[in-house]
């Protein structure tokens, strides 16, 4: 079975370019709209070989594993376009809820649960099992954004800060394949919301319901420094509110960010 947009992505007018093997999905998108493309356009793999993720680590995709960049250019400022990130990680949680339906009735209690964590990951069951990054470069007067996804589907990598899941280990035996068409139907709708920032409001209301930590222990890791306090919520731009000891609310833009038992190590 070869990789196919959905139903929903196909009556939109996406396209779809679709590789056996690449070095990354969001360099063939960055790349095809410095050549004139406009998209909008799905880049898929499910193997990839150079991919970066957050703070230049490695993001391979062993074979198996779903890479995948949407390609969408944008009328609005850089600031507005980091919040479709957010629409992204709910795309790619509806369509893990679809293509886990069959897991879901067969594990019962023990089922995967799924959840969005700040800024563009989702974990499962405490886990991370997909890694969400953003790309962005002017072309003429719009914005090209790239919406780079990867997900765990039948292997995870180790050593990470977080640790990491698949959904195979997860007991769901689904596809590469079957996951992008559903992701692929997800971003139409998630994207319609979000409306070039127009949305947002709604987005963060769909994102907090579905937010991990919320309420608990935080730290956040910003390079050069490390801010601790109680994940309060996330605010009209997407900042990260950490609410301090000392009843402060801060924003956070940028950082890894550590829960629970977890946060005294990422502070450490």
């Amino acid at each position: 079975m070869g990789f196919a947009l959905g139903p929903r992505a196909s009556s939109a007018g996406y396209k779809l370019a679709a590789f056996e093997r690449t070095g990354s999905t969001n360099t063939e998108a960055i790349e095809s709209a410095r050549a004139g493309e406009r998209g909008p356009i799905w880049f898929v793999t499910s193997e990839q070989t150079a991919g970066r993720g957050r703070r230049q680590r490695a993001w391979i995709a062993p074979r198996g594993n779903l890479a995948a960049s949407v390609l969408e250019i944008v009328d609005v400022a850089p600031a507005v376009a980091a919040t479709i990130g957010f629409a992204a990680g709910l795309a790619e949680e509806a369509a893990l809820e679809k293509v886990s339906l069959e897991a879901a009735l067969r594990l019962g209690p023990d089922r995967p649960r799924y959840a969005l964590k700040w800024p563009n990951d989702v974990l499962a069951d405490g886990k991370k099992l997909v890694g969400i990054g953003l790309e962005a470069e002017a072309i003429g007067d719009r914005l090209a954004v790239v919406v780079g996804i990867g997900t765990n589907v039948v292997a995870a990598p180790e050593g990470m800060p977080t640790p990491a899941v698949s959904l195979a280990a997860l007991g769901v035996q689904i596809s590469a394949e079957e996951l992008f068409s559903a992701l692929s139907d997800a971003w139409v709708e998630f994207r319609g919301i979000w409306d070039d920032g127009r949305g947002f409001a709604q987005i963060r209301k769909l994102w907090l319901e579905r937010a991990a930590g919320l309420g608990e222990k935080v730290a956040i890791n910003m390079g050069t420094k490390t801010l601790e306090g109680i994940f309060d919520t996330i605010d009209d731009t997407g900042c990260l509110i950490v609410r301090t000891a000392d009843g402060r609310r801060l924003p956070v833009a940028a950082g890894e960010v550590f829960f629970g038992s977890a946060a005294s190590v990422g502070a450490a």
